[in-house]
């Protein structure tokens, strides 16, 4: 979230950057966090003029002893005895006003969006994402496409009756060689990583309610995260959420600057319309994380988005980057584009990662960036339909073939 320093001496451009997101209604946020930061500041400064005339009026014990062998001295005593049980009374109320006065700030801070990169596309959707360039000729077979779960069908890779009678729609069975090429992805995304200097990590796959308000605006979190029930824990909808989180109110050593991770993870969410293996409500994914001071942000943003164009190029899967324009940025996002893997089938790009930047920290802000590696079951669809063949076999391009046990091609069960 934003630093409230920067909202109280910038109201007009925060303001203005709500406008960018098509926001408006979120304005009125601004003035009010600006008008319960001064209340909040006035109560600490109340409080602590309070706490050092406390100090000074300590001398009570000495003047109540001195009461008893002089009378003279009771009245003086019994007026500073009522000045520290007014002060302390007081003293209570305000820290009770600076803790619902801070909840408030914070609650309003995580809501108001964080500032978009000058270099953002303006609009209120996804349809104003813009193209910035093609890696690969997208190529339309002569022979038709089957749909993706029919693909998989053919080598009995899929089960996805089953899987809605024990966990419902959005869940699936991978089988043999179809489950095999999807941990070989997997496998191939991590060592892909290691290679680039990324330290792997398995994190976490649950994570506290206040890790989420740290990690995800409110709309996100309620449209994609399962609660435990009875239990402050939710399951991560991606790693990065962990990843992140555990960097939240620390404070880093600027030297060890750079943080390069690789996280794996499965993630979990309320997919809505989950059909096929393109949405569904649990699947694994391979990410990027890199922890960085901001002069170095924009840098680390391009080489993630080149990682993933590298590795699904590697994979012989023609790709395209679009940026992101400010509507369709979540609010914690200064900046942010996706890798769309060609479907010959469709005939179109389709999203398979997505490479952002944020700012996180506490005494000086690092910046956070984060990028899907892989999520094999949409990285699955690509590769499956830019592979298959005319007889229905499916290529392993080279990269794979040390996953796949030295294998080159997938051959359909005959039925």
């Amino acid at each position: 979230m934003l630093d409230i320093r920067f909202v109280r001496e910038h109201p007009d451009e925060v303001k203005e950057n709500i406008k960018k997101k098509f926001q408006d209604a979120k304005l009125p946020l601004v003035d009010e966090v600006i008008n319960l930061d001064a209340e909040y500041r006035a109560a600490i400064g109340e409080g602590d003029t309070l706490r050092a005339n406390r100090n000074k009026l300590s001398k009570i014990g000495m003047l109540m002893g001195q009461a008893k062998k002089d009378p003279s001295k009771a009245a003086e005593a019994e007026e500073i005895k009522k000045q520290v049980t007014a002060q302390a009374d007081r003293l209570k109320e305000l820290e009770t006003k600076e803790a619902e006065l801070q909840d408030k700030i914070r609650d309003i801070m995580y809501t108001i969006p964080q500032m978009i990169d000058p270099s953002v596309p303006i609009g209120p959707d996804d349809s104003c994402n813009v193209e910035v360039q093609r890696f690969g000729d997208p190529v339309v077979p002569d022979y038709p496409i089957p749909y993706h779960v029919d693909i998989m069908e053919s080598f009995d890779g899929i089960d996805l009756d089953a899987a809605g009678r024990v966990s419902g729609n959005g869940f699936y069975y991978l089988l043999g060689d179809i489950a095999r090429l999807h941990e070989a992805v997997l496998a191939y995304a991590r060592d892909f990583m290691i290679d680039k200097g990324f330290t792997y990590v398995i994190p976490p796959f649950m994570m506290h309610g206040d890790v989420v308000k740290g990690v995800m605006s409110f709309p996100e979190m309620d449209a994609m995260m399962y609660k435990i029930e009875g239990e402050d824990l939710y399951l991560i909808g991606t790693s990065e959420h962990t990843m992140i989180g555990r960097f939240i109110d620390q404070t880093l050593d600027g030297a060890k600057l750079p943080l390069t991770l690789t996280s794996y993870s499965p993630c979990f969410r309320k997919e809505k319309g989950a059909h096929g293996i393109y949405r569904i409500h649990q699947f694994e994914k391979q990410e990027m994380i890199v922890v960085c001071k901001p002069e170095d942000s924009m840098t680390w943003y391009d080489k993630l988005w080149h990682n993933s164009v590298e590795l699904f190029r590697s994979m012989e899967i023609p790709v395209r980057q679009l940026e992101c324009c400010s509507g369709d940025l979540a609010d914690l996002k200064v900046k942010s584009c996706d890798i769309e893997a060609w479907s010959p089938r469709q005939q179109k790009y389709f999203e398979v990662c997505s490479c952002y930047k944020d700012e996180n920290g506490k005494t000086q802000l690092a910046h956070t960036l984060n990028n899907t590696c892989v999520a094999p079951p949409r990285m699955l669809i690509a590769f499956l339909e830019n592979h298959l063949q005319a007889d229905g076999t499916v290529t392993i391009p080279a990269v794979l073939q040390p996953y796949m046990g030295g294998k080159t091609v997938l051959v359909p069960k005959e039925k």
